[in-house]
């Protein structure tokens, strides 16, 4: 599986949402901002809500776009068993029922599954529970994250 490609994929993907937040972003300040929306008295407050509205659409939008650039940036180095799983390794986890799962550990901004032809792939933050857990393991390590009550426990299988 190549990690270049899936980087292109979550690029795109991204790309995609930025899209998607920008127009929203845009339909919500048209509300805020049309006439027939001006408020005639306290409790008339669409124009106020959707002022509010864009504003979280901006913020989504410009975290988008930081993720992009740091997406963009970022260069997946090759598997050094000496250093363990560090960003931009593909690692694929057993579970105690022997399923497996397959991982890419990421950049922020980067969850989301993608498909490498029938394969699906995780892309994980290594901010997120699963992905600090994977830090630093080899194949044939033993990989544990407590979420709620329940504990789940993983067996590094590869790593590339």
């Amino acid at each position: 599986m190549d990690k270049l490609l899936l980087q292109y994929q979550v690029l795109e993907r991204l790309a995609e949402d930025l899209l998607q937040a920008e127009q929203a972003m845009r339909a919500a300040h048209e509300t805020a901002t049309h006439e027939e929306n001006i408020a005639e008295n306290k409790y008339d407050t669409l124009g106020l809500e959707a002022a509010y509205l864009a504003t979280g659409q901006a913020r989504r939008a410009e975290g988008i776009r930081q993720a992009i650039a740091h997406w963009r940036q970022f260069r997946a180095r090759p598997y050094d068993a000496s250093k363990g799983i560090e960003l931009g390794a593909l690692i694929c986890l057993i579970d105690s029922d022997d399923k497996q799962h397959q991982f890419f550990l990421g950049l922020d901004g980067g969850s989301m599954k993608l498909f490498s032809g029938a394969q699906a792939v995780q892309v994980i933050s290594s901010e997120a529970p699963l992905g600090r857990a994977m830090l630093g393991k080899c194949e044939g390590d033993e990989v544990s994250i407590q979420i709620a009550a329940i504990r789940q426990q993983f067996e590094v299988l590869w790593v590339h």
